[in-house]
């Protein structure tokens, strides 16, 4: 039996139940948000808290997270918006821009949790990963709606496009990158690192949530090098770029003032966080000796100079961790002839025997 070298796409994107249609952008919506208050109720009440806690800010954050989403999406794609009066409010056409459904959704989560006076942050550290699983499941309605796709490739894993849903220009290619799938899978990835960060390490809330900011901004960084759908640029790179960029920096600053580092920047920036920044763009170098060339557009990835300054971080960062392992978001104290040193203030309640990397 031959197996087929791409993905097909699926030739519907929704089923009737009575007179009613269902779109499967719509139950991916709301499956996602089921598994969120799932993976946050558990995890907030293994932390002492009430899981009715977990629905009240549910029950307020989503609206608020279509609302932002919507709104983010007529400031930066108003021409994708009907011409109707309606015409804002028809989230199914046009869509939403998830950093406004974050905003929106953070901002509705934290007045609901001061008004409640609850610890805000172990809240948000509670419910970061709970977020990536539902943006993760929220990406298979685009596989159903045959949109946000990267450019065209050849390898097995591309997923053919119907020609009404190309984009212009493209109208010649087939198969196309799966970009809603790499960020699938960096979510999942991604909230799996920040579950096992909160059982195995100690680290100060909101950490994890700033640690949920900037990584999901950085896998973010490589999915837009990829696509290929319309889109607003400046300077010839996409908008989106810019902003994911711009959070990526402000969640690592945001997590490394919150843990309170005293690092030496000058030796942190070619290390692990070098091959962070390299794995952000790996979506973006996958392929791109199988891109299809018979275009007259030149692939993004090599258009944009981020690609190259990532490589350069991630040689930096291979000849500096031979033979010398540090990290730059845990301080290593060790002892030497009866006096401490260190690489970090010592904190309360942080040991300082023996060489145990321990998380500040």
């Amino acid at each position: 039996m031959l197996v087929p070298a791409f993905l097909p796409s699926p030739t519907v994107n929704g089923f009737h139940v009575g007179p009613i249609f269902v779109h499967a952008y719509g139950l991916a919506y709301v499956v996602a948000v089921a598994a969120a208050i799932a993976l946050t109720t558990r995890r907030w009440e293994r932390r002492g808290g009430a899981r009715t806690l977990v629905h009240e800010v549910a029950l307020w954050g989503f609206p608020a997270g279509l609302v932002g989403g919507r709104l983010y999406h007529l400031a930066t794609s108003w021409n994708e918006v009907p011409h109707q009066w309606w015409g804002p409010l028809a989230i199914w056409q046009g869509g939403l821009g998830i950093w406004g459904g974050i905003a929106g959704g953070t901002l509705a989560g934290v007045w609901v949790l001061r008004r409640r006076h609850v610890d805000t942050a172990a809240f948000m550290d509670a419910a970061a990963p709970g977020l990536l699983v539902a943006q993760a499941i929220g990406r298979i309605g685009n596989y159903f709606n045959q949109e946000l796709f990267g450019g065209p490739t050849t390898l097995p894993w591309g997923l053919e496009i119907d020609p009404a849903h190309r984009p212009v220009g493209y109208e010649r290619f087939a198969t196309f990158h799966p970009t809603f799938l790499y960020e699938l899978l960096w979510n999942l990835a991604l909230a799996s690192v920040l579950i096992w960060l909160g059982r195995r390490q100690r680290i100060r809330a909101p950490g994890l949530f700033a640690l949920y900011v900037a990584g999901y901004s950085l896998g973010r960084i490589g999915e837009e090098l990829l696509r290929v759908d319309p889109a607003h640029h400046l300077f010839g790179l996409r908008l989106n770029l810019y902003v994911a960029s711009v959070l990526c920096v402000a969640g690592l600053g945001w997590f490394a003032r919150i843990q309170r580092l005293n690092v030496p920047w000058r030796r942190v920036r070619s290390r692990p966080s070098a091959l962070l920044l390299a794995g952000g763009v790996a979506a973006a170098l996958c392929g791109c000796g199988q891109r299809a060339t018979t275009t007259n557009r030149k692939p993004q990835s090599a258009q944009s100079p981020m690609v190259h300054v990532a490589l350069a971080a991630a040689n930096r960062a291979g000849s500096d961790l031979r033979g010398k392992p540090t990290c730059a978001l845990f301080a290593v104290r060790r002892r030497v002839s009866g006096a401490t040193s260190t690489t970090a203030r010592r904190r309360p309640g942080v040991g300082v025997r023996g060489a145990r990397p321990v998380c500040l």
